[in-house]
């Protein structure tokens, strides 16, 4: 087994994926949108720009995600007061039933992955996980992306 960091953590987020995937199309969920539902049912009534600052992609991206969230009738939006431009988003029962057995899933998924890991050693994990994504997003402000 490849024993670089960088490999590892790609295999583990490749099997992550293959594991998680046929569940998408189970919930009639596309690629990224079950973070965006978990995120909504977390911060009910949010608007599209915090969605796309807190899981740090593009807005155009949030917005096409949850065009097709709203078309499979798993958000509605409803107009902010303060702003035209802005809405706010709501998830409807369809989307709230689909996030549950999403997080089913990912828990049954985080189970199977942490198998024989004690408390301790998952506690330990989920820091270094935490201290290497800090790492990694500090960096990205600090140095060029790309060195020649």
């Amino acid at each position: 087994m490849e024993k670089s960091f960088h490999m590892l953590l790609y295999r583990a987020f490749h099997m992550q994926r293959s594991f998680l995937h046929p569940c998408l199309r189970t919930l009639g969920l596309g690629s990224g949108q079950p973070k965006l539902l978990s995120y909504l049912n977390a911060h009910p009534d949010c608007r599209p720009k915090e969605l796309a600052e807190y899981f740090e992609i593009d807005p155009a991206a949030v917005s096409r995600m949850l065009r097709s969230l709203e078309k499979s009738g798993f958000i509605t939006r409803r107009a902010d007061g303060k702003s035209r431009r802005s809405a706010r988003i709501l998830v409807t029962e369809a989307g709230k039933q689909a996030e549950r057995g999403w997080r089913a899933h990912c828990e049954r998924e985080e189970a199977i992955m942490l198998r024989g890991f004690s408390d301790a050693e998952k506690a330990q994990f989920a820091d270094f996980l935490t201290r290497a994504y800090s790492n990694l997003h500090n960096a990205q402000r600090e140095e060029p992306v790309c060195k020649n």
